[in-house]
């Protein structure tokens, strides 16, 4: 009979068979080893689960591995890059134990490495990989294959209990996780914490580890970083990216040509830092010169640079409440690229002639050394023009701002004959206390000052869209389709009961709809129809074949006059450098043929910043209001579906959702075609745009949920057709049964699965709001 091992012996042997280039031994492997055979392998089996409590080895399947060691071959995420360019890997933390939780090894995986991977590998990705060590134990991997995306952290709140805890997810979807004792770390109940989930076994719960603390999550500091978080939005920018930016200088020279003394200004938002564009207009005969100079970030920002695919890993710049995450380091975006008065900045300058009536006459693109004169706000200007120019716009008002507007009156009566959709809807700002706190909700008011830089903005766009295809240049056009012909179709029913009359089965023009909205405007029925409208139009969205732009009702448009903060006006800018021959900068061959995937991906970057825009104003509307439960509020129907309406409070326009199954007059199904829920024994309607009054039930600050019940009794309509059957809602208020929202089938007053009635559709079960 052989000798039974050691732990000392089995630690020996498991590090051998490592060592010789294979997967960490099986128990069979070991008992083979050893010639254990019968009873003795059910000891082996008790003794290995021994030293993994011991933390001696780890076992992983039949594998065990002893607690350090790393197998020649396994599974590595990239976590991060270090100063040299170079990938930093973990392993999963099933393919490793190191003496304390989380220790891991030094892995890189080199640049060039990274680099020859079609497509090339960065932090996130995931590959199984191969090992060579070094001498000072850390160790080089190499790619063997690409597995996706790697191990992902995921923000939520830890809850303590008896046995670790467990944390609630921030996303309104997501799941919980279970933590054990020894994967709480510094956890306290309350705070918000990044985890990573733990490899599953069998059908148990989802467990994690916490690999970082935040603070608490009652902190609206937390919040917007919740909603960067959700996003997958990078906040910091990588180790030396920063000391790259600040490296940058402004070039030598007059930059092509020398406009300091052109008396440029830029106008802004009171608390804006970043300073894309300048203008100014003079008279000419028969019409006015406009200048529009937009920061140079061509000079600063090359392509194929850290800093650049930086740029373009973000794709834009994210405007939250309390926070602005921007596409470009600091040091760039609020200072060298800012277009700050009184300093010397490189400039990409549109000059524009235009006619009295706003027609183009001509145009041009050239780099040019600029010194605004001074940088104003939106308010300011107005009162100047308004005759209350205070001492900053007082010496601007006569030479300067006058000229501007005269010019943007020219520019507004081209724009009347191009007749774009003349759709606005209101805007807010949430106004926050020192602390963080909200302290009141306001409608932004918007001047002709705003209209102004606007309409010279889109002519300057206008401008480089013609000039680069003139140029048979390619480039990335911000396109905006045409509405879908079914959205159209049921729009059109949907105002056919309002008394509009617009026309079924044609493509229609922005001028169809505003004629719609005047007549509303004259029946003050505005918000009603807008709202429709709105709810037909098709996403903008970045794209290499020109769709037009319907909305503007353009046939080429293309976006120029925000480099600092968007990077599809960075690829314009380097499409005219190249173009007109400008100095360095331009694009290169190589990106020209990448820009369809660049416009992809700066399309799904501009979704998630709006994503996370939103998620963060509901959360901080949602504190604002929690003390306000049991209040009632004026509101309009902003949203019809199966589950209920959502609505929209005319005051802060914090969204909410009235459930379905909280209407208990009448049995509602949800008719598509019209936007409305219909009931069926009176025929009331709740529609799309109404007006409501209600009242505040429930509040979920961190999920930014709000629930209400509705006040407002539904508009008049007409009585259905008596059926065979009768409808009733689910169980009234009161009631034991819980409201599910679905008929009880078994009564025999419940709707049969192929209840039709002229397009009303019965839905089951309510759907979650996203």
């Amino acid at each position: 009979m052989a000798k039974f091992p050691t732990p000392d012996d089995i630690l020996d042997y498991i590090n051998g068979f490592t060592a010789q280039g294979g997967d960490a031994p099986t128990r069979r492997d070991i008992a083979k080893a050893f010639k254990l055979k019968g009873p003795e392998r059910a000891t082996l089996r008790r003794l290995l689960s021994e030293m993994e409590d011991r933390g001696v080895i780890a076992l992983s399947g039949k594998r065990a591995q002893a607690k350090g060691a790393l197998p020649p071959v396994l599974v590595l995420d990239i976590v991060a890059a270090d100063e040299e360019g170079d990938l930093i890997c973990q392993p999963l933390s099933s393919d490793y134990q190191g003496e304390e939780e989380g220790s891991f090894p030094q892995i890189l995986l080199p640049a060039r490495t990274a680099g020859r991977h079609k497509p090339p590998l960065g932090v996130g990705h995931r590959f199984l990989g191969r090992l060579t060590s070094g001498d000072d134990k850390s160790f080089t991997a190499d790619v063997i294959k690409l597995l996706g995306k790697g191990r992902q952290r995921r923000l939520g709140v830890f809850r303590a209990n008896a046995r670790g805890g467990y944390v609630d997810p921030v996303e309104r979807k997501g799941t919980s996780y279970n933590i054990d004792k020894g994967d709480v770390g510094e956890a306290k109940n309350g705070d918000l914490v990044w985890l990573e989930e733990k490899n599953r076994r069998g059908y148990g719960p989802r467990k994690a580890r916490i690999v970082e603390v935040v603070g608490d999550v009652a902190a609206s500091r937390n919040w917007s970083l919740i909603a960067l978080a959700q996003q997958e939005i990078p906040i910091d920018f990588p180790a030396g990216l920063e000391q790259e930016a600040a490296d940058q200088t402004l070039p030598d020279g007059t930059h092509n040509e020398d406009l300091r003394p052109l008396p440029l200004i830029t106008i802004d938002p009171a608390d804006a830092k970043d300073h894309d564009d300048a203008v100014y207009a003079q008279r000419e005969d028969g019409g006015w010169s406009i200048t529009v100079a937009i920061a140079d970030v061509s000079w600063f920002i090359r392509p194929g640079t850290n800093l650049d695919k930086e740029a373009l890993k973000r794709g834009n710049s994210v405007y939250l409440v309390d926070r602005v995450v921007p596409m470009l380091p600091e040091v760039l975006s609020n200072g060298l690229c800012s277009l700050k008065a009184g300093e010397d900045r490189p400039a990409l300058c549109c000059e524009m002639h235009i006619t009295d009536d706003g027609q183009k006459k001509s145009h041009r693109f050239f780099r040019a050394m600029i010194r605004c004169q001074a940088g104003i706000c939106y308010e300011e200007v107005q009162n100047a023009r308004d005759g209350h120019p205070n001492d900053r716009t007082r010496p601007l008002k006569e030479d300067i701002i006058d000229p501007l507007y005269e010019a943007y009156e020219a520019l507004k009566r081209g724009q009347e004959k191009r007749s774009p959709l003349a759709l606005e809807m209101p805007e807010r700002t949430i106004k926050l206390t020192p602390r963080g706190e909200v302290e009141g909700v306001a409608i932004k008011e918007r001047f002709d000052a705003h209209k102004l830089i606007e309409a010279m903005m889109v002519a300057a766009n206008v401008c480089a869209a013609e000039s680069l295809e003139k140029a048979k240049r390619p480039l990335i056009y911000r396109v905006h389709d045409i509405p879908n012909p079914e959205r159209v179709d049921a729009l059109a029913e949907y105002l056919e009961a309002m008394g509009y009359s617009l026309p079924k089965g044609q493509v229609l023009k922005p001028q169809a709809f505003n004629r719609i909205l005047q007549k509303a405007s004259e029946r003050e029925e505005t918000d009603l129809v807008s709202l429709a409208i709105l709810r037909t139009q098709s996403q903008a969205i970045y794209d290499t074949n020109n769709l037009g732009h319907f909305g503007l009702n353009l046939s080429r448009y293309a976006h120029f006059t925000s480099p600092i903060r968007r990077y599809a006006d960075l690829t314009v800018h380097r499409g005219l450098v190249a173009a007109y021959k400008l100095g360095p900068g331009g694009v290169r061959q190589e990106q020209e043929k990448d820009l369809s995937r660049i416009a992809e991906l700066i399309t799904a970057t501009e979704r998630r910043a709006v994503s996370a825009e939103r998620a963060t104003q509901d959360r901080f509307l949602a504190a604002y209001l929690e003390e306000k439960v049991g209040t009632s509020f004026p509101a309009r129907i902003s949203g019809v579906t199966s589950a209920g309406v959502f609505v929209a409070l005319d005051e802060t326009g914090a969204d909410g959702f009235v459930p379905m199954r909280s209407l208990q007059d009448d049995y509602y199904l949800h008719d598509e075609p019209t936007n409305r829920l219909v009931g069926q024994h009176t025929g009331g309607f709740y529609a799309l745009g109404q007006r409501v009054e209600v009242e505040l039930l429930e509040v979920t600050p961190l999920q930014g949920g709000l629930r209400f019940n509705m006040q407002t009794a539904p508009l008049a309509g007409k009585t259905p057709a008596k059926r065979k059957r009768s409808f009733r809602n689910p169980s009234p208020r009161g009631s034991s049964t819980p409201l599910t929202g679905k008929p009880n089938r078994k009564s025999d007053n419940a709707p049969s699965r192929k209840t039709k009635d002229k397009g009303l559709t019965l839905k089951r079960r309510p759907k979650k709001r996203d």
